[in-house]
């Protein structure tokens, strides 16, 4: 049996609003409820499993993505009007990067996650 990371639980202050965020953004359907959790489920298996937290430590969590998924989750983040940087650091803000050849982003979910998506795995 191969290892393969099958969820990962993510601390919100307000869990139902973050998991509708998620899903929102990356064009993915509605979270749905399991025990205590609000789930984001993700094309390969993974979830994403909010849970409420008053004081959550902000995560990096990162999406490769289709270069049409880019477009159209970049367009809700323009959309919704969201800060967004091309590097973790924040110093090119309003910007996209454009490494390995492919295209990235980051931005803030509502509970202070930073998030990021790619076309391209770095380093590829």
């Amino acid at each position: 049996m191969s290892i393969q990371l099958n969820h990962t639980i993510v601390h919100s202050r307000d869990q139902q609003a973050s998991a509708a965020f998620m899903a929102q953004i990356l064009g993915r359907p509605a979270p749905t409820r399991f025990g205590p959790f609000h789930v984001v489920a993700l094309d390969n298996g993974v979830s994403l499993d909010f849970l409420h937290h008053d004081t959550p430590e902000p995560q990096h969590y990162a999406f490769l993505i289709s270069e049409a998924e880019f477009d159209a989750v970049y367009g809700r983040i323009r959309e919704r009007d969201l800060p967004y940087w091309a590097d973790p650091g924040r110093t090119q803000p309003g910007a996209i990067n454009r490494h390995d050849g492919g295209r990235g982003v980051y931005f803030a979910d509502p509970s202070g996650h930073f998030l990021e998506v790619i076309t391209r795995p770095y380093g590829g």
